[in-house]
């Protein structure tokens, strides 16, 4: 697999493994999350392409302080073969590059799985209440 920065003509292909791998929501517009995010300097995602096709993903961006990991995927029929971990490691060398020296991410709380993934690349749980206002009325 061949990591690469996002490129304007993966955008469809990107939304069908975000909804492929169930990580879309009504509420956000995968489509609108990408441009915002292309849109500044602080984030990027990045792609992981086999054989011409899009087959994994990760947004990723700071805040100035803190790192965030967004949008892992990898295509269901390639997941347990490495592929994730490559993504988030690309991730993680990214926000090195710029200083940053911590990275998060959120999962739901239901979700044992992806749990099990992130423990095992050495992620630990921190306990955290996270506060949210929505901005755009939706």
């Amino acid at each position: 697999m061949n990591i690469r920065d996002y490129r304007a003509e993966d955008r469809d292909a990107l939304i069908a493994l975000w909804q492929a791998c169930d990580l879309t929501r009504p509420w956000n517009d995968p489509a609108t999350d990408i441009a915002f995010c292309v849109s500044r300097p602080e984030s990027t995602i990045l792609v992981g392409e086999q054989n011409g096709k899009v087959v994994a993903s990760v947004m990723t961006g700071h805040d100035g302080h803190r790192g965030w990991l967004y949008y892992l995927a990898v295509e269901p029929s390639l997941q347990k073969s490495g592929l994730g971990r490559r993504m988030v490691e690309a991730a993680e060398a990214w926000l090195k590059a710029r200083g940053v020296p911590k990275v998060m991410l959120m999962v739901r709380p239901e979700n044992g799985k992806v749990r099990a993934f992130y423990d095992a690349l050495g992620y630990e749980e921190e306990p955290r209440v996270i506060f949210a206002k929505r901005l755009d009325g939706k």
